[in-house]
């Protein structure tokens, strides 16, 4: 596939990591001449320095034979013009567009993504991508990282192991036996600093990361397994009235029970906003690292304290604070991935990353076969794919233990209708069928391959 990325940026070059590796002809457009050397010196990719609405740039990129633009740069505008150049001079088949304001996303205007107006197959907005995922991250509290997949039905925990955990040193063939009717799969292990998938006979040590995929009815037996006894969330600080903490705040307050939150924004202007648009949210105005704010807030008996200011050190300094305040549980918004490993050193419970966020979005609308959803874990180092069986494709008609996974791919769950059933060897996957996978990166391409179709199906 001949695909264009436009804006190389965190968001624009983790993109084109991901596709670069895998038989993808990727071109990275930027007007900033040293993001591009950065682009082609790392990765297998073309650059060109300009800016990506101008038509003879994107020419120059190769968009007369492009099969997909990703439009990815800083600027709302850039990226639909973008799109619409792509669309009106290049007839470039599919455009995803990452559009940032609200003002372009209020569904009254979603008519405006049309082939006879703006022609963007694929928008994609940052800010309520990573709303939700802090949402996700309030829903299980005593995780670090967390998604949902298949409808909702099941779940992906990210869990730290401490010396307490009543399953360490325990073969996982052994837990699978003692828990048989425990619907819940270890797919990942990251121990230090090495991500890899468990085999049957491998044990859990302290200070393991382990990712769970779970059935949404077995999460909190699942958490209390591996030593995380499940926590009531009803006194919630939210620190930052932007896009993503607005968005927060509404959720919370659209929920049926009744969560007591309070919301601390630094600027004047944007509290009164934030505040307009809040029927039951407390809104302050102040400085979320002050400590008489974050008293007034009643952090030291919040619940859980959300830091989403666009700062990142900011929200790493509020929740430091939060946390020596008495806060049970600290989550802040990362976009810098070198500032990840302080999380743990500064007792920062979970975090949030924009740039995975937004990235797993666009690459569920990119992958070959009949993938539904895709989540990108840590620095690129897995990813967990959701996708439907085809008729023709390799893996259908055939037990798991026939199936010629890679040594880095583990199914957590196979959706048969509306069942879903735990993975064992004998499982056979049928037309229609659909799997949760998790894969090392190396190994995604032959993920891909077994989850096409051959010809015959066309």
């Amino acid at each position: 596939m001949k695909i264009i990325i436009c804006g190389a940026g965190q968001v624009g070059w983790q993109i084109a990591r991901h596709l670069s590796g895998e038989r993808n002809d990727v071109t990275v457009i930027d007007n900033n001449a040293e993001l591009i050397r950065r682009a082609t010196d790392a990765l297998d990719v073309q650059g060109v320095t300009g800016f990506a609405s101008h038509p003879d740039v994107l020419d120059q990129a190769g968009a007369r034979d492009a099969d997909l633009i990703i439009a990815a740069t800083h600027s709302d505008e850039v990226n639909m013009v973008t799109c619409q150049v792509a669309h009106s001079i290049f007839q470039v088949p599919r455009k995803i567009a990452r559009l940032r304001s609200n003002a372009y996303l209020d569904a009254i205007y979603s008519d405006l993504y049309t082939t006879s107006h703006l022609p963007i197959d694929v928008v994609i907005s940052p800010e309520r991508e990573v709303a939700n995922a802090a949402l996700q991250r309030l829903s299980a509290p005593s995780t670090f990282d967390v998604e949902t997949f298949m409808g909702g039905k099941v779940q992906l925990l990210g869990i730290v192991l401490e010396e307490d955990c009543p399953a360490l040193n325990t073969p996982l063939r052994q837990l699978s036996e003692l828990f048989s009717t425990l619907r819940a799969i270890v797919v990942g292990v990251r121990r230090q600093g090495r991500l890899f998938a468990p085999e049957p006979g491998d044990q859990l040590f302290a200070h393991d990361q382990i990712y769970v995929f779970s059935h949404r009815e077995d999460v909190g037996r699942t958490l209390e397994i591996f030593g995380k006894p499940p926590l009531k969330q009803e006194r919630i600080a939210i620190i930052g009235a932007g896009n993503v903490g607005l968005a927060v705040a509404q959720a919370l307050e659209a929920r049926p029970d009744r969560i007591r939150a309070k919301l601390i924004e630094r600027d004047r202007s944007r509290a009164e906003f934030a505040a307009d648009r809040l029927e039951r949210t407390i809104v302050l105005n102040g400085d979320g690292l002050s400590a008489e704010l974050l008293e007034e807030a009643a952090v030291p008996s919040a619940d859980a304290v959300l830091a989403v200011t666009d700062d990142d050190k900011t929200n790493i300094l509020a929740s430091v604070r939060a946390k020596q305040a008495g806060a049970k549980l600290a989550i802040a918004l990362i976009n810098d991935p070198t500032m990840v490993p302080l999380m743990e050193v500064l007792d920062i419970d979970a975090y949030i990353n924009p740039r995975a966020t937004t990235v797993s979005t666009i690459l569920r609308h990119i992958r070959h076969g009949r993938v539904r959803d895709i989540y990108s874990i840590g620095d690129a180092e897995a990813e967990v794919i959701e996708a439907q069986a085809l008729s023709t494709s390799p893996i259908s008609g055939r037990t798991i233990r026939d199936i010629e996974f890679p040594e880095g791919v583990l199914i957590g769950a196979v959706q048969k209708g509306d069942r879903i059933v735990k993975p064992v060897p004998d499982t056979r996957i049928e037309e229609g069928d659909v799997i949760l996978m998790f894969a090392l990166t190396k190994d995604v391409p032959e993920v891909e391959r077994l989850l096409q179709v051959s010809i015959d199906f066309f």
